[in-house]
């Protein structure tokens, strides 16, 4: 998988738990994010811990027990992504978490180095950030679930939802210089999940130079990983999709270079997309 940009869903039936895709960052050959989902069913456990490392989970679908110290809580109220605002937990690095489905449960979850001294915590619906962005068919909706003023010491989590047919992460920016506060070096993963699995969305990797200028196709379940240069994204007419970005760097400060000959657009958007937002909380 070494410096390859996408990695594909694997097949697995809906009546069966396992792991749906997955990479530690030795096998994707950089120096920041492992990522994994899994389903689990009614009644499996799984216990996670962290060592020189801290996590972010996010439920994609389903609900759990979950206890990370402070004693088990039933975390989890949307049947998918489509379906509502997340839970998510945060554990910094020294924890553990143990969960147990409730009902047929979808996690999502994403580890970085680190041995920052901070405190688990988790985030419910009420209190993520949902914001509706671009114009025109460029409008999408950005749920912030792990903001860079959220307490962690490298992660930075979003969900974004583009109707189909629409661009996304438009106009095309980059986060692979670190010059801050004009911009900064984060690696990032895109996960995925098309409201009908018959769909696909395309996403263009290229440099500033053009040295590279990839067009990769997406499924349900697919993940991009963006190391360097503009990345823009387009939903498949007719199918609304859905995204998981996780971020890190050596900074968590969201400062993006947006390719300057698309800039002009900006100029000719009048209103957003009444079809957003596609979710609410």
């Amino acid at each position: 998988m070494q410096q390859e940009s996408v990695v594909r869903a694997r097949s697995l039936p809906q009546d069966q738990a396992g792991e749906m895709v997955g990479f530690t960052r030795q096998e994707a050959g950089w120096e920041w994010m492992s990522f994994v989902v899994r389903r689990l069913l009614p009644g499996q456990a799984l216990e996670l811990r962290t060592e020189d490392e801290e996590m972010a989970l996010v439920l994609l679908g389903g609900s759990c027990l979950a206890n990370w110290g402070a004693g088990e809580q039933s975390i989890g109220a949307r049947a998918n992504v489509f379906d509502g605002f997340p839970y998510a937990l945060y554990l910094p690095s020294d924890h553990r978490v143990t969960v147990k489905a409730e009902s047929v449960c979808e996690i999502a979850e994403c580890r970085v180095p680190s041995k920052a001294r901070l405190e688990p915590r988790l985030v419910t619906p009420k209190d993520v950030a949902s914001g509706l962005r671009g114009g025109e068919n460029t409008s999408r909706q950005i749920v912030e679930v792990i903001p860079s003023s959220f307490p962690a010491d490298k992660l930075v989590v979003f969900e974004v939802y583009t109707p189909g047919g629409n661009w996304s992460s438009y106009p095309p920016h980059k986060h692979d210089v670190d010059q801050p506060p004009v911009e900064v070096d984060l690696d990032e993963i895109y996960y995925y999940r098309i409201k009908d699995a018959r769909g696909f969305a395309l996403q263009n990797l290229y440099r500033s130079d053009r040295s590279r200028e990839s067009l990769v196709k997406v499924r349900d379940g697919d993940v991009v990983l963006v190391r360097d240069g503009y990345h823009p994204v387009v939903a498949g007419p007719g199918y609304d999709t859905y995204y998981l970005n996780f971020l890190a760097g050596t900074s968590r400060a969201m400062a993006v270079t947006e390719d300057p000959e698309h800039l002009w657009l900006r100029s000719t958007w009048k209103q957003i997309d009444p079809r957003l937002p596609l979710v609410h909380g």
